[in-house]
Protein backbone atom coordinates (compact mmCIF):
# COMPACT_ATOMS: atom_id res chain seq x y z
CA UNK A 1 0.00 0.00 0.00
CA UNK A 2 0.82 3.89 -0.96
CA UNK A 3 -0.79 5.44 1.28
CA UNK A 4 -2.05 4.82 5.33
CA UNK A 5 -5.94 4.88 5.55
CA UNK A 6 -8.03 4.85 8.55
CA UNK A 7 -8.90 1.02 8.10
CA UNK A 8 -9.09 -1.41 10.09
CA UNK A 9 -7.45 -4.96 9.06
CA UNK A 10 -9.91 -7.09 10.54
CA UNK A 11 -10.20 -10.61 9.21
CA UNK A 12 -7.02 -12.56 7.36
CA UNK A 13 -4.94 -9.69 7.18
CA UNK A 14 -2.87 -10.66 4.56
CA UNK A 15 -5.77 -11.08 2.01
CA UNK A 16 -6.91 -7.75 3.79
CA UNK A 17 -3.90 -5.71 2.85
CA UNK A 18 -3.55 -7.25 -0.66
CA UNK A 19 -7.40 -6.07 -1.21
CA UNK A 20 -6.71 -2.59 -0.05
CA UNK A 21 -3.31 -2.46 -2.74
CA UNK A 22 -5.28 -4.11 -5.41
CA UNK A 23 -7.73 -1.27 -5.73
CA UNK A 24 -5.69 1.51 -4.99
CA UNK A 25 -5.41 3.72 -7.77
CA UNK A 26 -8.72 2.40 -9.46
CA UNK A 27 -12.02 3.96 -9.91
CA UNK A 28 -14.75 2.75 -8.05
CA UNK A 29 -18.77 2.05 -8.70
CA UNK A 30 -21.23 2.06 -5.78
CA UNK A 31 -23.84 0.06 -6.31
CA UNK A 32 -26.83 0.17 -3.84
CA UNK A 33 -28.95 -2.80 -3.28
CA UNK A 34 -32.54 -2.19 -2.27
CA UNK A 35 -35.07 -4.36 -0.92
CA UNK A 36 -37.61 -4.88 1.70
CA UNK A 37 -39.08 -7.85 3.79
CA UNK A 38 -42.52 -8.47 5.99
CA UNK A 39 -39.69 -9.73 7.84
CA UNK A 40 -38.68 -6.15 9.10
CA UNK A 41 -42.24 -5.33 10.38
CA UNK A 42 -42.32 -7.88 13.02
CA UNK A 43 -41.79 -5.90 16.43
CA UNK A 44 -39.08 -6.09 18.66
CA UNK A 45 -36.66 -7.00 15.74
CA UNK A 46 -34.89 -4.36 14.70
CA UNK A 47 -35.53 -0.72 15.00
CA UNK A 48 -37.00 0.10 12.29
CA UNK A 49 -39.87 -2.54 13.13
CA UNK A 50 -40.81 -0.39 16.06
CA UNK A 51 -42.64 1.66 12.91
CA UNK A 52 -43.81 -1.12 10.59
CA UNK A 53 -44.78 0.96 7.90
CA UNK A 54 -42.04 3.23 7.90
CA UNK A 55 -40.05 -0.35 6.30
CA UNK A 56 -41.57 0.20 2.83
CA UNK A 57 -40.07 3.56 3.10
CA UNK A 58 -36.39 3.34 3.74
CA UNK A 59 -34.77 2.05 1.12
CA UNK A 60 -36.21 3.90 -1.27
CA UNK A 61 -35.14 6.70 0.80
CA UNK A 62 -32.09 5.45 1.11
CA UNK A 63 -31.58 5.40 -2.79
CA UNK A 64 -33.03 8.82 -2.99
CA UNK A 65 -30.32 10.14 -0.43
CA UNK A 66 -26.94 8.36 -2.35
CA UNK A 67 -28.23 10.18 -5.70
CA UNK A 68 -29.65 13.02 -4.87
CA UNK A 69 -28.39 14.71 -1.30
CA UNK A 70 -32.24 14.46 -0.14
CA UNK A 71 -35.19 11.98 0.06
CA UNK A 72 -38.01 12.37 -1.72
CA UNK A 73 -40.11 9.47 -0.95
CA UNK A 74 -40.61 10.54 3.18
CA UNK A 75 -40.00 14.06 4.71
CA UNK A 76 -36.22 14.85 5.86
CA UNK A 77 -34.12 11.41 6.43
CA UNK A 78 -34.50 8.11 7.35
CA UNK A 79 -34.42 7.42 10.99
CA UNK A 80 -35.03 5.37 13.63
CA UNK A 81 -37.88 6.60 16.39
CA UNK A 82 -34.76 7.58 18.21
CA UNK A 83 -33.81 10.29 16.11
CA UNK A 84 -30.78 8.47 14.58
CA UNK A 85 -30.24 9.00 11.19
CA UNK A 86 -29.47 6.43 8.30
CA UNK A 87 -26.13 4.81 7.72
CA UNK A 88 -26.71 6.09 4.18
CA UNK A 89 -26.15 9.34 5.14
CA UNK A 90 -22.42 8.39 5.68
CA UNK A 91 -22.59 6.73 2.34
CA UNK A 92 -23.46 9.33 0.62
CA UNK A 93 -21.08 11.86 2.55
CA UNK A 94 -18.05 9.77 1.33
CA UNK A 95 -19.31 8.92 -1.68
CA UNK A 96 -19.90 12.71 -2.49
CA UNK A 97 -16.33 13.82 -1.06
CA UNK A 98 -14.16 11.01 -3.26
CA UNK A 99 -17.10 11.73 -6.50
CA UNK A 100 -18.11 8.50 -6.84
CA UNK A 101 -20.22 6.95 -8.84
CA UNK A 102 -23.77 5.45 -7.63
CA UNK A 103 -25.75 2.91 -9.44
CA UNK A 104 -29.37 1.69 -7.59
CA UNK A 105 -30.47 -1.91 -8.02
CA UNK A 106 -34.16 -2.50 -6.88
CA UNK A 107 -33.83 -6.23 -6.15
CA UNK A 108 -37.36 -6.34 -4.87
CA UNK A 109 -39.09 -3.11 -2.95
CA UNK A 110 -43.03 -2.50 -2.37
CA UNK A 111 -42.15 1.34 -2.49
CA UNK A 112 -39.66 2.30 -5.94
CA UNK A 113 -37.36 5.17 -5.53
CA UNK A 114 -37.98 8.13 -7.14
CA UNK A 115 -35.16 8.23 -8.87
CA UNK A 116 -33.49 6.26 -11.54
CA UNK A 117 -32.99 2.69 -11.04
CA UNK A 118 -32.11 -0.85 -13.06
CA UNK A 119 -34.82 -3.72 -12.19
CA UNK A 120 -33.08 -7.12 -11.64
CA UNK A 121 -36.90 -9.08 -11.46
CA UNK A 122 -37.41 -9.20 -7.55
CA UNK A 123 -40.33 -8.95 -5.39
CA UNK A 124 -40.82 -7.81 -2.02
CA UNK A 125 -40.25 -10.68 0.57
CA UNK A 126 -42.56 -12.46 2.65
CA UNK A 127 -42.20 -12.91 6.52
CA UNK A 128 -39.90 -15.89 6.88
CA UNK A 129 -42.17 -17.57 9.23
CA UNK A 130 -44.07 -18.25 6.34
CA UNK A 131 -41.35 -20.51 4.97
CA UNK A 132 -41.67 -19.05 1.64
CA UNK A 133 -40.44 -15.90 1.85
CA UNK A 134 -38.30 -14.71 -1.61
CA UNK A 135 -40.09 -15.47 -5.29
CA UNK A 136 -38.11 -16.46 -8.38
CA UNK A 137 -34.41 -16.97 -6.70
CA UNK A 138 -32.65 -18.24 -9.89
CA UNK A 139 -34.21 -15.60 -12.31
CA UNK A 140 -32.83 -12.49 -9.95
CA UNK A 141 -29.61 -14.27 -9.51
CA UNK A 142 -29.30 -14.59 -13.55
CA UNK A 143 -30.34 -11.65 -14.14
CA UNK A 144 -27.92 -9.99 -11.58
CA UNK A 145 -24.93 -12.03 -13.28
CA UNK A 146 -25.17 -9.96 -16.39
CA UNK A 147 -25.88 -7.05 -14.76
CA UNK A 148 -23.06 -7.04 -12.84
CA UNK A 149 -20.64 -8.23 -15.67
CA UNK A 150 -21.80 -5.08 -17.52
CA UNK A 151 -20.74 -3.27 -14.54
CA UNK A 152 -17.55 -4.35 -14.27
CA UNK A 153 -16.29 -3.03 -17.65
CA UNK A 154 -17.43 0.29 -16.50
CA UNK A 155 -15.01 0.44 -13.26
CA UNK A 156 -11.79 -0.45 -11.64
CA UNK A 157 -13.79 -2.43 -8.97
CA UNK A 158 -17.49 -2.71 -7.97
CA UNK A 159 -18.33 -1.41 -4.10
CA UNK A 160 -21.97 -3.24 -3.61
CA UNK A 161 -23.88 -2.84 -0.94
CA UNK A 162 -27.83 -3.50 0.99
CA UNK A 163 -30.64 -2.04 2.52
CA UNK A 164 -33.05 -3.89 3.68
CA UNK A 165 -34.80 -3.57 6.93
CA UNK A 166 -34.62 -6.70 9.07
CA UNK A 167 -31.88 -8.22 7.40
CA UNK A 168 -29.86 -9.87 9.86
CA UNK A 169 -32.91 -11.99 10.94
CA UNK A 170 -33.43 -13.33 7.14
CA UNK A 171 -29.28 -13.51 7.08
CA UNK A 172 -29.71 -16.07 10.07
CA UNK A 173 -32.44 -18.04 8.44
CA UNK A 174 -29.97 -18.42 5.30
CA UNK A 175 -27.15 -19.16 7.44
CA UNK A 176 -28.91 -22.01 9.27
CA UNK A 177 -30.80 -23.16 6.55
CA UNK A 178 -27.17 -23.96 5.36
CA UNK A 179 -25.91 -25.26 8.16
CA UNK A 180 -23.24 -22.42 9.45
CA UNK A 181 -24.14 -21.60 13.01
CA UNK A 182 -24.82 -18.00 13.39
CA UNK A 183 -27.22 -17.64 16.95
CA UNK A 184 -26.05 -15.26 18.68
CA UNK A 185 -23.44 -13.86 16.12
CA UNK A 186 -25.78 -11.62 13.77
CA UNK A 187 -25.97 -8.12 14.51
CA UNK A 188 -28.47 -5.61 15.60
CA UNK A 189 -29.58 -1.89 14.60
CA UNK A 190 -30.94 -2.14 17.96
CA UNK A 191 -27.85 -1.71 21.14
CA UNK A 192 -29.84 -4.41 22.70
CA UNK A 193 -29.45 -7.18 20.23
CA UNK A 194 -32.75 -9.81 20.51
CA UNK A 195 -30.59 -13.00 19.61
CA UNK A 196 -33.74 -14.95 21.40
CA UNK A 197 -36.43 -13.34 19.09
CA UNK A 198 -34.45 -13.99 15.81
CA UNK A 199 -33.67 -17.58 16.72
CA UNK A 200 -37.54 -18.18 16.95
CA UNK A 201 -38.49 -16.15 13.64
CA UNK A 202 -36.23 -18.38 11.96
CA UNK A 203 -37.20 -21.65 12.90
CA UNK A 204 -40.65 -20.82 12.86
CA UNK A 205 -39.63 -20.33 9.31
CA UNK A 206 -37.94 -23.51 8.83
CA UNK A 207 -40.77 -25.41 10.40
CA UNK A 208 -42.83 -24.06 8.27
CA UNK A 209 -40.86 -24.82 5.12
CA UNK A 210 -40.50 -28.85 6.91
CA UNK A 211 -36.72 -28.12 7.01
CA UNK A 212 -34.18 -27.84 9.91
CA UNK A 213 -30.71 -26.34 10.52
CA UNK A 214 -28.60 -27.73 7.68
CA UNK A 215 -31.12 -29.47 5.95
CA UNK A 216 -30.99 -27.12 2.29
CA UNK A 217 -26.94 -26.91 2.71
CA UNK A 218 -27.13 -28.48 -1.13
CA UNK A 219 -30.40 -27.08 -1.72
CA UNK A 220 -28.49 -23.06 -1.70
CA UNK A 221 -31.00 -21.14 -3.59
CA UNK A 222 -34.76 -23.37 -1.98
CA UNK A 223 -32.00 -22.12 1.89
CA UNK A 224 -33.23 -18.57 0.18
CA UNK A 225 -36.73 -18.95 -0.79
CA UNK A 226 -38.11 -20.56 2.08
CA UNK A 227 -36.29 -17.98 4.52
CA UNK A 228 -33.88 -15.71 2.81
CA UNK A 229 -35.02 -12.22 1.65
CA UNK A 230 -34.70 -10.46 -1.99
CA UNK A 231 -31.85 -8.80 -1.46
CA UNK A 232 -29.61 -11.96 -1.01
CA UNK A 233 -30.05 -13.38 -4.38
CA UNK A 234 -29.54 -10.63 -6.45
CA UNK A 235 -26.37 -9.02 -4.78
CA UNK A 236 -24.94 -12.52 -4.80
CA UNK A 237 -25.62 -12.89 -8.59
CA UNK A 238 -24.06 -8.81 -9.03
CA UNK A 239 -20.64 -10.12 -7.32
CA UNK A 240 -20.31 -13.71 -9.08
CA UNK A 241 -20.97 -11.47 -12.11
CA UNK A 242 -18.27 -8.56 -11.51
CA UNK A 243 -15.78 -10.19 -9.48
CA UNK A 244 -14.61 -12.79 -12.47
CA UNK A 245 -13.29 -9.19 -14.06
CA UNK A 246 -13.02 -6.90 -11.16
CA UNK A 247 -11.99 -6.77 -7.53
CA UNK A 248 -15.80 -6.42 -5.49
CA UNK A 249 -15.74 -4.98 -2.19
CA UNK A 250 -19.40 -5.93 -0.18
CA UNK A 251 -20.25 -3.42 1.77
CA UNK A 252 -22.08 -4.04 5.07
CA UNK A 253 -22.09 -5.87 7.98
CA UNK A 254 -23.24 -9.51 8.82
CA UNK A 255 -25.96 -9.76 6.24
CA UNK A 256 -23.19 -9.91 3.57
CA UNK A 257 -22.07 -13.32 5.57
CA UNK A 258 -25.35 -14.46 4.54
CA UNK A 259 -24.74 -13.59 1.09
CA UNK A 260 -20.95 -14.78 1.11
CA UNK A 261 -22.37 -18.59 1.85
CA UNK A 262 -24.56 -18.38 -0.98
CA UNK A 263 -21.98 -17.28 -3.40
CA UNK A 264 -19.90 -20.39 -1.60
CA UNK A 265 -22.19 -22.78 -2.41
CA UNK A 266 -23.17 -21.21 -6.19
CA UNK A 267 -19.83 -20.16 -7.57
CA UNK A 268 -16.92 -20.43 -4.38
CA UNK A 269 -14.40 -19.29 -7.49
CA UNK A 270 -15.84 -15.52 -7.08
CA UNK A 271 -14.67 -14.99 -3.70
CA UNK A 272 -11.06 -15.11 -4.80
CA UNK A 273 -11.27 -11.46 -5.83
CA UNK A 274 -14.32 -10.28 -2.87
CA UNK A 275 -13.66 -8.83 0.32
CA UNK A 276 -16.23 -7.34 3.29
CA UNK A 277 -15.87 -3.91 3.72
CA UNK A 278 -17.79 -2.48 7.40
CA UNK A 279 -17.86 -0.52 10.04
CA UNK A 280 -15.43 -0.39 13.31
CA UNK A 281 -18.98 -0.65 15.03
CA UNK A 282 -19.75 -4.16 13.62
CA UNK A 283 -16.58 -5.60 14.08
CA UNK A 284 -16.16 -4.31 17.58
CA UNK A 285 -19.79 -5.18 18.78
CA UNK A 286 -19.95 -8.08 21.70
CA UNK A 287 -23.46 -8.99 20.64
CA UNK A 288 -22.22 -10.10 17.39
CA UNK A 289 -19.09 -11.94 16.10
CA UNK A 290 -18.97 -11.34 11.77
CA UNK A 291 -15.35 -12.68 11.69
CA UNK A 292 -17.03 -16.39 13.72
CA UNK A 293 -19.69 -16.46 10.94
CA UNK A 294 -17.10 -16.09 7.59
CA UNK A 295 -15.15 -18.50 9.36
CA UNK A 296 -16.44 -21.60 9.30
CA UNK A 297 -16.75 -21.45 5.23
CA UNK A 298 -13.88 -19.48 4.12
CA UNK A 299 -10.99 -17.04 4.34
CA UNK A 300 -12.85 -13.84 2.33
CA UNK A 301 -10.89 -10.53 4.15
CA UNK A 302 -12.74 -8.22 6.25
CA UNK A 303 -11.86 -4.51 6.22
CA UNK A 304 -13.41 -2.04 8.24
CA UNK A 305 -13.92 1.91 8.45
CA UNK A 306 -12.75 3.50 11.42
CA UNK A 307 -15.04 5.74 11.68
CA UNK A 308 -15.88 7.53 15.37
CA UNK A 309 -18.37 10.08 15.90
CA UNK A 310 -17.44 10.51 19.39
CA UNK A 311 -16.66 13.78 18.73
CA UNK A 312 -19.54 14.60 17.17
CA UNK A 313 -21.02 17.81 17.99
CA UNK A 314 -24.75 16.21 17.01
CA UNK A 315 -26.36 13.70 19.44
CA UNK A 316 -28.01 12.17 16.95
CA UNK A 317 -24.63 10.68 15.25
CA UNK A 318 -22.75 10.64 18.88
CA UNK A 319 -25.22 7.79 19.59
CA UNK A 320 -23.56 5.36 16.72
CA UNK A 321 -20.99 5.17 19.18
CA UNK A 322 -23.34 3.61 21.57
CA UNK A 323 -24.23 0.32 19.62
CA UNK A 324 -27.53 1.58 17.82
CA UNK A 325 -27.50 1.28 13.83
CA UNK A 326 -23.37 0.64 13.10
CA UNK A 327 -23.89 -0.18 9.49
CA UNK A 328 -26.46 -0.34 6.06
CA UNK A 329 -26.23 1.22 3.03
CA UNK A 330 -22.81 0.22 2.58
CA UNK A 331 -21.51 2.96 4.88
CA UNK A 332 -18.74 1.02 5.94
CA UNK A 333 -17.61 0.54 2.20
CA UNK A 334 -18.50 3.59 1.18
CA UNK A 335 -15.78 5.16 3.89
CA UNK A 336 -13.01 2.75 2.50
CA UNK A 337 -13.50 3.26 -1.01
CA UNK A 338 -13.50 7.59 -0.42
CA UNK A 339 -10.04 7.00 1.45
CA UNK A 340 -8.79 4.91 -0.94
CA UNK A 341 -9.51 6.46 -3.79
CA UNK A 342 -8.21 10.04 -2.20
CA UNK A 343 -5.09 8.22 -1.36
CA UNK A 344 -5.19 9.16 2.16
CA UNK A 345 -6.90 13.26 1.53
CA UNK A 346 -9.83 11.87 3.06
CA UNK A 347 -9.88 10.59 6.70
CA UNK A 348 -11.91 10.39 9.50
CA UNK A 349 -11.81 13.11 10.71
CA UNK A 350 -12.83 15.01 7.28
CA UNK A 351 -15.61 12.42 7.01
CA UNK A 352 -16.80 13.34 10.20
CA UNK A 353 -16.93 16.84 9.09
CA UNK A 354 -18.33 16.27 5.62
CA UNK A 355 -21.47 13.97 7.78
CA UNK A 356 -21.98 16.51 9.96
CA UNK A 357 -22.45 19.32 7.67
CA UNK A 358 -25.07 16.91 5.28
CA UNK A 359 -27.09 15.66 8.62
CA UNK A 360 -27.55 19.94 9.75
CA UNK A 361 -28.71 20.59 5.80
CA UNK A 362 -31.29 17.10 6.27
CA UNK A 363 -32.43 18.03 9.72
CA UNK A 364 -33.32 21.33 8.39
CA UNK A 365 -35.36 20.06 6.08
CA UNK A 366 -37.68 18.23 8.13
Amino acid sequence: MKANFDVILAYNKPRAEAFLSDIEGKNPLFIATIATTETGKIPGLSAAGQNPDFTDFTPPADAELLLLGKCKSIQGVPITPDGIPTPGLISMSALRLADIPVVIANAGCKVKPQVPFIDLGGNSGRDIRTGSSVDNVEEVIERAKVAGKQFAKTSGYLVISESIPGGTTTALGLLSALGINAAGKVSSTLSLNPHNLKVDVVQAGLRAAGEKFGSLNSNPLKAVSCVGDPMMPALAGLVIGAAKHVPVLMAGGTQMTAVLALINALNPEALCNVAIGTTRWVINDVSSDIRGIVCQFCDVPILAADLNFGDSVYPGLKVYETGLVKEGVGAGGASIAAMVKMGGAVNKNLLLKAIERNYSVLMSMK
